[in-house]
């Protein structure tokens, strides 16, 4: 009989992260993370596997070692190591071996790093205070007063931003003299120097009317500093770049359209100075944020690129059209890097039943090769549940679905099902490893995930018909899904749960609002007010004036009669409601205040307050905490389930 796959699996995880290859190839530097059950913290460090006969060591010993990045001379790899001060610096290390050495000293956390094709600088980001306290002030004798000047005061991951940006800057490898190059009311990020290493492109939102959007531009500067140039005209938001390689252009994975404001659906564009951008892909694959990132070698650009929930290794060439498929399809995810020639390509590769494995392509063998392999025993003694995917046909859509089957799954039993809903809105569920979902349907579940109009990767049009109808056809699409699956005969149509978080939160609430089949809700991180939420978000501002086509001042009664907490008293069903305590992104009180109305109303409910958490924290919080959230989600459908 096999064993399920625990709420303890993130204690017992080893994650893949950012690899990098050599200039020619021959080695393939990554990150590795697990947790250390002596100390109950997550263990980073570096990573060193030799091709192609595969041979591994460990090439730093952490415990916070990050995002390695080989120099172009094939010499140094540089990576992010905190100081003793706990701020995050880069250090270099030889690829010969040696001792890792400090390059960068400065009073906040360096970023995203990049190397100059000389491999003697560096380029990075780094965040500039102009209210930055010493790191011995003496807080609890001396407060002092936050003052907020602006909308955009606050960040889900950052916490309190104030007036400070992230700017750019070059440092000197062998001396570690550094300079900044940008300044002004905007963050910088993805710094690309070109390949004469006279300029450096990189991403800008110092935009007009800034705090009340999320738009972003392509800049270029000289490497010496000067005055930068606009290059990306006609596109809205820009996530990521790379230089032709004559230096005279840019590829960029962005945005056109004035209201597509999530990275999750994006095309690729070339952008020359002086002129307005060309797009390439026409959205036929979109990017995902964990691997947006684009590469422009002699044989043309080179992307990760997802359609209907899967991901491929794809190429295209500057004159636009055909997207070539190099590899997938499957779920790639946390980086990806090529060699200077194309030859090799690393990826990590998710699938339905494995995660976190690296994968190799070799273009001039035409094979791909899986070099690591961290999880294999857990999951071989755990094996996750089978997917199987099906397509429903509602409103003039197709609306793709996937099924979780429990293992030694027979037809002829009866299983609970559980409806999961992703975030977003324009998240999708894809043919990749859920953690969460894999714990639920191990347990016993049938887990059905509906990717209704809103997902992303369907193209531009099906992802923009959830703006401004939420609550709308995108719940019809998910209860049309349920119902399809409700007729198969080993589904227990009488002990049906529901569970998402952020959106899905959202969609969870609305639906036991308007529904009363399920026996149990589960509901993360939730929208409930609309209303309430512009103000109190991060992004309350820009994402519900995209979202919605105006403010609460015009569209109060609109914001109303889609929140779920205008619904309350129609809930009958028990709610387990989760929320890390830092969320700035759907902020707690969104929780509060549902918790607040269904206790009042004499419902069955139950908090979960997760400490020192953002929005994220079910992908970024201590494992201890993803591990207690999984487990009580567990106890809750088996309680009423």
């Amino acid at each position: 009989m096999p064993e399920p796959i625990h709420p303890d699996f993130f204690l017992k995880l080893t994650s893949v992260l950012t690899p990098s290859l050599s200039p020619n190839g021959d080695m393939l530097a990554f990150a590795r993370s697990h947790v250390d059950h002596d100390e109950m913290k997550t263990h980073n460090s570096i990573a060193m596997l030799k091709l192609p006969d595969q041979e591994s060591r460990s090439f730093t010993a952490g415990p916070s070692d990050t995002n390695p990045k080989f120099s172009p001379d094939g010499k140094s790899v540089s990576f992010l190591r905190p100081d003793g001060d706990d701020v995050a610096q880069i250090w270099i290390i030889p690829v010969a071996g040696g001792e890792a050495r400090q390059v960068t000293t400065g009073p906040a956390a360096a970023t995203e790093h990049a190397w100059s094709p000389d491999s003697r600088s560096l380029a990075f980001v780094a965040n500039v205070d102009p209210d930055r306290l010493p790191p011995d002030h003496d807080h609890e004798n001396h407060p002092r007063v936050r003052i907020a000047r602006r909308i955009r005061y606050r960040h889900d991951q950052r916490g309190w931003v104030g007036d400070s940006f992230n700017q750019l800057f070059v440092v000197e490898a062998a001396s570690g003299e550094t300079r900044q190059l940008t300044e002004g009311e905007g963050d910088c990020s993805v710094p690309v120097w070109s390949p004469a290493g006279d300029r450096i492109a990189y991403i800008s939102d110092e935009v007009e009317e800034r705090d009340f959007n999320n738009d972003s531009e392509a800049r270029v500067i000289p490497a010496v500093g000067g005055t930068p140039t606009a290059w990306s005209a006609g596109l809205h938001r820009v996530w990521a770049l790379d230089w032709s390689p004559d230096g005279t252009r840019l590829a960029a994975c962005g945005t056109h359209d004035p209201i597509m404001w999530d990275p999750r659906e994006t095309s690729i564009y070339l952008l020359e100075a002086g002129r307005d951008c060309r797009n390439l892909t026409d959205g036929a694959y979109t990017s995902d944020p964990s691997s947006a990132e684009v590469r422009w070698l002699a044989e043309g650009i080179w992307f990760i690129g997802d359609r209907h929930g899967q991901s491929f290794l794809c190429r295209v060439d500057e004159e636009g059209g055909i997207v070539t498929e190099v590899g997938g399809p499957v779920k790639y995810s946390g980086g990806w890097a090529i060699d200077a020639d194309a030859t090799r390509a690393a990826l990590i590769e998710v699938t339905a039943a494995a995660i976190d494995n690296l994968v190799l392509f070799d273009r001039s063998t035409g094979t791909r090769n899986q070099v690591t392999d961290f999880n294999r025993s857990y999951l071989e003694a755990h094996p996750p549940a089978a997917m199987e995917k099906f397509t429903i046909e509602r409103g003039g859509q197709q609306i793709e679905c996937r099924v979780l089957h429990p293992p030694d799954f027979d037809p002829g039993q009866r299983y609970p099902m559980v409806v999961d809903i992703h975030g977003g809105p324009h998240s999708r569920f894809s043919d990749w490893f859920d953690p969460y979902q894999q714990i639920i349907a191990t347990a016993g579940y049938v887990v059905l995930g509906v990717n209704p109009r809103g997902s992303s990767s369907y193209g531009l049009d099906f992802a923009k018909m959830v703006l401004g109808d939420w609550g709308g056809e995108d719940f019809l699409d998910i209860m049309a899904g349920v119902d399809a699956l409700c007729e198969r005969d080993y589904v227990d149509a009488d002990r049906l749960a529901v569970h998402g978080a952020s959106y899905g939160g959202y969609m969870g609430s609305w639906i036991i609002g308007h529904d009363h089949r399920f026996k149990a809700a589960v509901v993360g991180a939730p929208c409930t007010n609309l209303h309430s939420m512009y103000g109190t978000s991060d992004i309350g501002v820009s994402f519900f004036e995209m979202n919605w086509r105006g403010t609460p001042l015009e569209l109060r009664d609109a914001l109303l009669a889609h929140s779920p907490i205008s619904y309350v008293e129609n809930v009958t069903t028990p709610v387990l409601l989760y929320h890390g305590e830092n969320d700035l992104r759907c902020p707690i009180e969104q929780s509060e205040q549902y918790f607040v109305a269904l206790l009042r109303l004499g419902r069955e409910v139950e908090f979960l307050r997760y400490p020192d958490s953002p929005h994220g924290f079910r992908r970024s919080a201590h494992p201890a905490l993803r591990t207690d959230c999984s487990r009580r989600i567990l106890d809750w459908l088996e309680k009423h389930v």
